[in-house]
């Protein structure tokens, strides 16, 4: 593999550990990467966890448990060297992709994870007229009445009914209409 084969942009890649070393690899990794500097190369590690609400005994106890179990997710640009320095991380068994090419992840795998917001382009604006994708209202006409961009949502006024009703929807669920 030559440097050229490389993306010079930062992506997300994920990295198979034994069982119940993420946190360690975790750990072990960036005490690597700041002992040899080589921290342009990485700008994130994460062991995504998400809050557990259990009720043993009347008590409500609030926990916090691995997301993928045997993961760890690392925001970095790949190179000889820093694909070198995380596949030999003790407990790092592989990067997930194909043979020895890790594959990042998507912006739409990034999103549906919620763990970095991503910006979402459209390609419409207020008052353009679209069509409506998948879910209930597969197939309905309307028109964008807002853009939220914060909560990747927009707002679009349907005509149900004889009469226009705002419904919101997800940036993925609408497309313009030329």
């Amino acid at each position: 593999m030559s440097q050229k084969d490389y993306d010079t942009v930062p992506r997300w890649y994920v990295v198979h550990t034994y069982s119940g070393y993420e946190n360690k690899v975790k750990a072990d990794l960036e005490k690597t990467i700041k002992n040899r500097e080589l921290e342009e190369y990485f700008f994130d590690i994460i062991v995504p966890m998400e809050e557990q609400i259990e009720i043993k005994d009347g008590q409500k106890k609030t926990n916090l448990k691995k997301v993928f179990p045997g993961y760890v997710l690392v925001k970095m640009i790949v190179t000889e060297q820093t694909w070198y320095i995380v596949r030999n991380t003790r407990g790092v068994t592989s990067f997930v992709g194909s043979g020895t090419d890790p594959i990042p992840l998507t912006d739409e795998e990034i999103r549906k994870m919620g763990f970095e917001s991503v910006p979402v382009n459209v390609d419409y604006v207020v008052n353009d007229n679209i069509k409506i994708l998948g879910g209930p209202l597969d197939g309905y006409t309307g028109i964008v009445k807002e853009i939220k961009k914060d909560k990747n949502k927009v707002v679009v006024l349907v005509s149900m009914f004889g009469r226009e009703t705002p419904v919101e929807l997800e940036f993925s669920q609408v497309q313009k209409i030329d």
